[in-house]
């Protein structure tokens, strides 16, 4: 089976200012794949490229096995794209815009759809003139879903949804994958992309700074550890242990950041007596921020 995305070399400039910048990249089938950067980083060229809307300074890209550019038109057929941004006939209501795109397609019904508007809780008899922000959000959601696609291909699906809505989107998204469907997924919003997604891409000023599973990535950074003792301790000896840093003392409390296993934190402090022990594992948020801190720009 081919693979759902590869890239090699993939660049896009613009004059002198780098879109991404050699990107090599390849996205399995079956998984949900966090692509994730601020604004600026250069997700949302990247969707571009991978979907001709925009072609590359050099080097290439392949959608299901299909040249992304020579191949357009059959990639956009077993695509479901959600833009950043995108356009509705205000006139129109969500049922025949999705009765315009089913003929497009050469469908003879709206498949997903009734069911997807139901989950949603979006009346697609509404004209969309009138719908509200998070509405047309849903509209261009049902949009990307309706045909079943073998790719969904999302750019900040979840702006304007509420929490509620943003769970049950979260789990169609994990029914698609577990039923084969691949989910490349460009966000910002990182609560999201730590819940759904099997692997993460990290882009930073254009370029690729990491590509990793999303708990090896959360692993890579350092937890808290904060023990509490019967009676106060020396903090020293914990300091010069291997992977600690950040270590300080108050009263009976000693914490500290750690980086790999927590065993020889515990047999020190099983010296004394630990009346409790509790370990914090840093957010995908916070290992996001360790890859753009300019005084720290490669984790640790």
């Amino acid at each position: 089976m081919p693979s759902a995305i590869l890239t090699q070399g993939l660049t896009k400039r613009y004059g002198r200012r780098p879109g991404i910048e050699t990107l090599d990249l390849e996205v399995v089938p079956g998984e949900v794949f966090g692509f994730i950067g601020p604004n600026g980083a250069g997700k949302t060229t990247t969707i571009r490229l991978l979907l001709d809307l925009l072609h590359p300074t050099s080097g290439q890209a392949a959608i299901l096995g299909l040249d992304s550019h020579r191949d357009s038109v059959a990639v956009r057929r077993s695509v479901g794209y959600l833009p950043g941004e995108f356009g509705l006939d205000v006139r129109m209501t969500g049922r025949q815009s999705l009765q315009y795109f089913a003929a497009l397609r050469g469908m003879n019904d709206l498949g997903l759809a009734p069911e997807l508007a139901a989950r949603l809780d979006l009346d697609l008899d509404v004209p969309m003139g009138r719908l509200s922000r998070g509405n047309r959000q849903k509209i261009g959601l049902v949009r990307a879903l309706f045909h079943r696609p073998a790719l969904l291909v999302l750019d900040e699906p979840t702006t304007g949804l509420d929490p509620l809505v943003q769970d049950t989107f979260l789990q169609i998204l994990r029914e698609a994958r577990d039923e084969g469907r691949t989910v490349f997924l460009s966000s910002h919003v990182l609560s999201e992309v730590e819940r759904v997604c099997d692997r993460v891409a990290i882009v930073r000023a254009g370029r690729l700074a990491a590509l990793e599973t999303t708990e090896s990535l959360l692993e890579k950074r350092r937890k808290r550890v904060t023990l509490v003792f019967a009676a106060p301790v020396d903090p020293s000896p914990f300091a010069q242990l291997p992977g600690v840093s950040d270590v300080w003392a108050q009263e009976n409390t000693v914490s500290l950041r750690l980086r790999d296993g927590i065993d020889a934190v515990v047999k020190l402090a099983a010296q004394h007596t630990l009346v409790d022990l509790a370990v914090v594992h840093p957010t995908l948020d916070e290992v996001f921020l360790g890859y753009y801190d300019q005084r720290q720009p490669w984790p640790v």
